[in-house]
C-alpha cells in the first residue's frame, strides 16, 4: 500500500491547519475523522487511506497516531512515503514513535531520514533499538551518518544534542553582493530553515550576525561587518532548559552554537527551543503530581512505576499525620465536634500550601526567584498567608459558632486556620528553595513535602488549642 503525496492546488505542508476543515474539531481532529481511517486500516483499502490521509499536515497525522491502536499504526505508517513520514516521526510523542520505529524497514527510514536536519533526525536515531540504529545508519550516507553519531555524541538534554548542524556562516571580510551571489550558488545545500547569516573569522568563530531580512535590504557593496549585530552565543554542553531561558529572556529567533574553543558548529532556531519550553513546563506540572512524563502511547506498567514510589513515600508522611491524631483520642472522644473540623483545617491548609509552591517552583523555574530576593518573595507569602488566614479563620469561626454554638470552639479553629495557613506558606516557599540550593528538582519533592507539614501543623495545632482552651 502506498499514499499518494499529492496536495491539492493551494494546500502546502508549511501552512497551519483550516479550523473549518470538517475533519476536525478547532485543531484536533474529529473523532468520526478517526473513525474512518481505523475502519480504512480493517479493511486494509490503501485507496480509502490514501484519500482521508493526504490532505494532513504532518502534525495532523502524528495527531491521528495517539488516537490508533498499535495495530492500526502499523498499517497506517507503513503506507506513508518517506517523505512524509520523515516529517511525521519527530511529531510524535516519544511513546508512539518507538513503536512506530518498530514496524518501519530499516531501509525506508534510512530514506526518511535524509530529508530531516541533523537535529530531527538525531532524535529519531536516538530512539532506535542498538541494532535497528546500526543497520540504519550503515543504510545512510557517510556524511549525514556522520552528522547523526556526532549529534549523538553530545549529552541528552544539551545545546549539542539539539542544534542542527545546517547553519549558514560567511567571512567577516565578504560584502552584501558576495554573501548573496554565494546563497544563490548553494540551492539544496543551504539549510532548510535559518534566519541569520553568521559573521566567523579565520578559525570559524562567529563574531557577528546578520538578519536575513537586514542583509536583503542593503547595497551589495556594503560589508557584513557594517550590518552584523552582536550574538548570543550558546555553548554546545548547555543544559536546554538554560537555552530556552537564553531564547526567552534575550527573545532570540536563532542562535549560534560553538564548541569550546568557540568554533561554530551548529545553530538552534526558536522552533527547536518552542518545543523545549513546552516539554520543561509539562515535567514540572507533571512533577508537581509527582508523575513522570507520560503520554498517549505509556503502558500500564510504565505508568504505575513512575507513580507508585511517591504514594508510598506519602502513604508514610499520612501515617505520622495520623500518628499526632492518635495522641489526641481522648479529646476527640470527648468532643465530637473536633472530628467533624478537623478535615477542615487540613485541607484549607494543604490548599494554601499547593498555591505557594506552585507559584514558587514556576519562579524558580523562570529564575524570577533566587537567593537575591528570596527573603522580599518570603516576606511576600508570609503576608499573604496572615490576610488569607485572618479571612478564612473569621470566616470559619463564624461558622462553627453557628454550627455549634460555641464561641470557645469558633476561636480554637479561627486560630488553628491562621496558623496552618501561615505554616503553608512558609512550607510552599522555602522547601522549594531549599531544595534547589541542594541541587534537586523542587518540583519532585516539594509537594510530598508540603502536604505532610499542613497535614501535622493543622492537626497538632487544632488538637492542641482544643485541648488547652476546651477541655
Amino acid at each position: 500500500m502506498s499514499i499518494e503525496t499529492a496536495r491539492p492546488p493551494g494546500l502546502n505542508l508549511d501552512v497551519a491547519a483550516d479550523p473549518n476543515d470538517p475533519h476536525r474539531d478547532d485543531y484536533a481532529l474529529s473523532a468520526a475523522f478517526v473513525e474512518k481511517v481505523v475502519d480504512a486500516a480493517d479493511a486494509g483499502d490503501a485507496a480509502r487511506l490514501a484519500e482521508l490521509l493526504h490532505e494532513l499536515h504532518p502534525a495532523d497525522i502524528a495527531d491521528l497516531m495517539g488516537f490508533l491502536t498499535a495495530e492500526h499504526r502499523s498499517v497506517v505508517v507503513q503506507s506513508l512515503p518517506p517523505e512524509v513520514l520523515a516529517e511525521t516521526l519527530p511529531e510524535l510523542d516519544d511513546g508512539i514513535r518507538e513503536q512506530v520505529l518498530e514496524r518501519v524497514p530499516h531501509l525506508t527510514l534510512a530514506t526518511a531520514l535524509q530529508e530531516l536536519d541533523s537535529d530531527d533526525a538525531a532524535a529519531v536515531v536516538e530512539d532506535l533499538e542498538d541494532d535497528q540504529r546500526e543497520r540504519v545508519l550503515a543504510a545512510m550516507p557517510e556524511v549525514d551518518r556522520a552528522a547523526i553519531e556526532s549529534s549523538l555524541g553530545y549529552a541528552e538534554d544539551t545545546a549539542g544534542r539539539l542544534m542542527q548542524r545546517e547553519v549558514m556562516a560567511a567571512p567577516q571580510f565578504w560584502t552584501v553582493g558576495d554573501t548573496i551571489d554565494h546563497l544563490r550558488s548553494q540551492g539544496d545545500d543551504l539549510p532548510e530553515l535559518f534566519f541569520d547569516i553568521y559573521v566567523v573569522d579565520p578559525v570559524n568563530r562567529p563574531i557577528g550576525g546578520v538578519p536575513v531580512s537586514r542583509l536583503l535590504r542593503a547595497r551589495r557593496e556594503v560589508p557584513l561587518t557594517e550590518l552584523m549585530e552582536p550574538i548570543n552565543e550558546i555553548a554546545v554542553g548547555q543544559d536546554q532548559e538554560e537555552v530556552a531561558y537564553v531564547f526567552e529572556k534575550y527573545h532570540l529567533i536563532s542562535a549560534p552554537v560553538v564548541d569550546s574553543a568557540g568554533r561554530l558548529v551548529g545553530q538552534l532556531t526558536v522552533d527547536d527551543i518552542v518545543n523545549i519550553i513546552q516539554e520543561e513546563n509539562r515535567e514540572d506540572i507533571l512533577r508537581l503530581a509527582g508523575v513522570s512524563d507520560e503520554d498517549r502511547g505509556s503502558n500500564v506498567m510504565g505508568v504505575v512505576r513512575s507513580r507508585i514510589p511517591w504514594l508510598v513515600i506519602n502513604l508514610g508522611t499520612a501515617v505520622v499525620a495520623s500518628l499526632v491524631i492518635g495522641q489526641f483520642a481522648d479529646q476527640i472522644e470527648a468532643l465530637v465536634a473536633l472530628a467533624i473540623l478537623m478535615p477542615i483545617v487540613a485541607s484549607i491548609g494543604g490548599n494554601a500550601g499547593t498555591q505557594a509552591l506552585t507559584v514558587a517552583v514556576r519562579s524558580l523555574a523562570s529564575r524570577e526567584l533566587s537567593a537575591a530576593n528570596a527573603l522580599r518573595i518570603v516576606g511576600r507569602e508570609v503576608g499573604v498567608g496572615l490576610i488569607n488566614g485572618l479571612t478564612i479563620g473569621v470566616l470559619l469561626a463564624i461558622i462553627a459558632g453557628v454550627w455549634f454554638g460555641r464561641t470557645d470552639l469558633s476561636l480554637v479553629i479561627g486560630l488553628a486556620v491562621l496558623i496552618n495557613i501561615l505554616a503553608a506558606a512558609l512550607a510552599g516557599t522555602l522547601i522549594p528553595l531549599a531544595l534547589d540550593r541542594l541541587d534537586r528538582d523542587p518540583a519532585v519533592s516539594s509537594p510530598v513535602f508540603v502536604s505532610w507539614i499542613t497535614d501535622v501543623v493543622g492537626f497538632l495545632s487544632f488538637l492542641g488549642l482544643a485541648t488547652l482552651i476546651l477541655l
